[in-house]
């Protein structure tokens, strides 16, 4: 394997990356100095800032448009539909990261990276997670600020501020984009509630800058390594 791509795979950087954090001189095989295309083996010892990186196991990551009517789970003991039905065949034994409720759509990541699933879902990394929301009715501008400022969606649970932007109105329905930094268990349903509004449509949107651009409704598809980095450093 290039000693960009086993870099890659490691998390270090992007291919691009890698071919520079080696064209700088920070990497050594077997305690010799790397350079642009050499191969990596099983049994070589490869340090990067003098750090040993180990030949782990290939983890692997997919980017899901999840649609409703499936739940994130590995398995259900209602027999519903879970979200490993829509992953292709050969797939290896990945599972979703943080959940989107049985009625909610859009972008999950799916993997087998366990630390890059805590760090995604963990409440101290404070990672903006995109939705597009439409509510039944209109919202005044003071119902919109109890949501920005954080609201109590049960006894002494009180949401962060988040960011809240009404993008098509009419009489019936409101469409509103919301940013929040969190993920409690039905949040954005229960912070329209606390203001007394009906969620009739939800979907994530974006994890940071990650997007669910040109996927379709239950499709799914690898992250690119470039995607990975991203997510890893975000």
């Amino acid at each position: 394997m290039r000693i960009n791509k086993f870099l890659a795979e490691q998390g270090v950087a992007s291919r691009r990356g890698s071919d520079q954090i080696v064209a700088e001189g920070r990497v050594t095989i077997n305690g010799r100095r790397a350079v642009a295309g050499d191969d990596v083996g099983a049994d070589d010892v490869v340090m990067v800032d003098g750090k040993t990186l180990s030949h782990k196991v290939k983890y692997e990551y997919y980017l899901m448009n999840k649609p409703k009517g499936y739940v994130c789970t590995v398995s259900d003991d209602k027999g519903r539909k879970t979200v490993m039905d829509l992953l292709p065949a050969g797939a290896g034994r990945v599972f979703p990261v943080g959940r989107l409720d049985y009625d909610t759509e859009g972008l999950l990541i799916l993997t087998s990276d366990g630390n890059l699933a805590y760090r995604l879902t963990a409440p101290q990394s404070e990672i903006a997670k995109t939705y597009l929301v439409r509510i039944e009715g209109t919202i005044t501008e003071q119902q919109l600020n109890r949501i920005r400022a954080g609201v109590e969606i049960e006894r002494g649970v009180v949401t962060k501020k988040c960011k809240v932007n009404v993008i098509e109105t009419s009489k019936t329905y409101t469409k509103l984009r919301v940013v929040i930094t969190e993920g409690k268990n039905r949040e954005i349903r229960r912070m329209f509630e606390a203001v007394g509004k009906n969620v009739d449509f939800l979907k994530r949107l974006k994890i940071g800058d990650l997007a669910l651009t040109g996927l379709d409704r239950g499709a799914v598809r690898r992250l690119t390594q470039e995607e990975v980095f991203y997510l890893k450093n975000l």
